[in-house]
């Protein structure tokens, strides 16, 4: 059984007790978190899909961890003009354990 939710702009194929790295969550380490926008649900009886999302389907998840993915280089430059500039950026992200799904 599987589910396609929808959080934080991006759509993610869960499975129970599967961990994923989703965008940062306003949660505390160690707490619930509820995913209601599910787009989808696959299980031995067929696949379901809401129109966008399914009514009463729901995804329970707790929170492992937050964190700050790899560093990415971002250089802007223009050439014969003396400009060059070189900047990181690391994008924060939670670590979700999913335990539930319900549909």
């Amino acid at each position: 059984m599987y589910a396609i939710i929808k959080t934080g702009g991006k759509q993610y194929r869960v499975e129970e007790d599967m961990i994923i790295k989703v965008e940062k969550l306003p949660a505390e380490v160690g707490e619930t978190v509820e995913f209601d926008q599910v787009l989808s649900v696959v299980d031995g009886n067929g696949a379901r899909f809401g129109q966008p999302v399914l009514e009463g389907a729901k995804v329970t998840g707790k929170v492992l961890e937050h964190d700050k993915h790899k560093k990415i280089i971002v250089f802007k430059y223009r050439r014969k003009k003396r400009y060059r500039k070189k900047t990181g950026h690391r994008q924060p992200y939670t670590k979700v354990l999913i335990e539930k799904i319900e549909a």
